[in-house]
């Protein structure tokens, strides 16, 4: 595996880089204090084709490589979770999707605009009762003949307020548990459907998130993604992608905590010396360099894998785990280096440590991704599917069949 990057590569990292610095660092503090959602930027953004990173260009994607994308997530982080989260919506749970289980008609007719940043998505999956057990959800949809009526709640659904249509997952034969469970494509503006934002929330501030009440809506049987039934496994391969982008956007959020903390360790002077003289100060600088390094491995591993057509569900998780870990603690300790200043919320560093918390619990939890490592180790859980191996540490058969 050769972790250089191309100069294509490279150019892409310095232009979302160099947009970063320009057109979000300066607002960022002022966005988050204020719950403000700079549509500006996402329009910036959905122009240079970052609403569509891994599409592939017929459907109006930019059709670029899962390196580019864990850069361009890095990026972006450094600078705003909201923007972050949001090519986690577009691109890693909703387009990848639509890419895979979609008809032609259903690609070209929401895809497409969706890649080109036309229009937005969300992904409606987690209930106020069902969050890391997909198959507890309560929503329904029902057969009617050439339609199913939806009825149901989602809840904590990022951009829900803001998306122009939702990848809603729905039991369509309950008393089948995950496998009775269907996703539909349906759009924010049919009777039926409605949308509240959620208030007072810890962090992400700067990005919509927001509640999705469904009244009997009634979606045209075309706008089915796969098979009925196919919904567990269809949310299954989102969130592989999703949880790619998590994990490279907490690399950004590790980046950003250590050049702000080097920079103010420098000239940062108490006692006559500069704080970076002080060993337990350069202790917590290192720590932050220790999880930047490790989890920027584990992303690129991953993006190297999905690169290469090689299923990563178990890699994934694990940096998915470390990495918004290691976003959480570099914040922590980013806050212990500023002292007093990074208390504050017009310095912009305690930012950091609220948006970091979120991605702790969304796309699986710390503990899920705990428990599927060691279900991998152990042979209870196979890596591809119920045919194959469990795991590259082991050379027994998988115990769970």
């Amino acid at each position: 595996m050769d972790l250089s990057l191309t100069s294509e590569q490279s150019l892409i990292q310095e232009t979302v880089k160099k947009f970063v610095d320009e057109c979000v660092l300066p607002n960022a503090v002022e966005n988050d204090i204020n719950h403000h959602v700079d549509t500006d930027v996402i329009q910036e953004m959905a122009k240079m084709g970052l609403l569509g990173i891994v599409i592939p260009e017929e459907y109006g994607g930019a059709g670029l490589d899962f390196v580019s994308e864990g850069l361009i997530c890095e990026e972006l982080e450094r600078g705003e979770s909201a923007f972050r989260s949001l090519v986690s919506v577009q691109v890693g749970l909703n387009g990848m999707s639509l890419l895979r289980y979609g008809t032609e008609e259903q690609k070209q007719r929401y895809l497409g605009p969706q890649a080109r940043g036309e229009r937005l998505a969300c992904f409606a999956l987690t209930e106020p009762e069902a969050g890391s057990d997909v198959g507890a959800l309560r929503t329904t949809a029902r057969r009617d003949g050439d339609r199913y009526l939806i009825t149901g709640e989602k809840s904590w659904i990022s951009w829900a307020t803001y998306a122009d249509h939702i990848l809603v997952f729905a039991k369509t034969a309950p008393e089948a548990g995950n496998q009775g469970i269907s996703a539909f494509i349906v759009e924010r503006d049919w009777d039926g459907v409605s949308a509240t934002e959620t208030k007072h929330k810890l962090g992400s501030r700067a990005a919509s998130t927001g509640e999705l009440h469904f009244d009997g809506t009634e979606v045209p049987a075309a706008n089915l993604l796969g098979e009925e039934g196919q919904g567990f496994e269809i949310a299954m391969h989102s969130l592989d992608y999703g949880r790619f982008t998590v994990a490279a956007g907490a690399c950004g959020v590790i980046r950003a905590c250590l050049e702000r903390s080097v920079a103010y360790a420098r000239e940062r002077r108490t006692f006559g010396r500069a704080i970076g003289e002080y060993q337990l100060v350069q202790e917590m600088i290192a720590r932050m360099i220790q999880g930047y390094e490790t989890s920027k491995l584990l992303v690129m591993h991953v993006a190297w894998l999905k690169d290469n057509g090689v299923r990563n569900t178990r890699e994934t998780s694990l940096a998915k785990w470390h990495a918004t870990e290691a976003a959480l603690e570099a914040a922590d300790l980013a806050i212990q280096v500023h002292g007093a200043n990074g208390y504050s919320g017009e310095y912009g560093i305690e930012r950091y440590l609220r948006n970091a918390r979120a991605p702790v619990i969304y796309e699986g939890t710390t503990q899920i991704h705990k428990m599927m490592q060691a279900e991998h180790a152990l042979g209870y859980r196979s890596l591809n599917g119920r045919r194959g191996p469990s795991s590259p540490l082991i050379s027994w058969s998988p115990a769970a069949q």
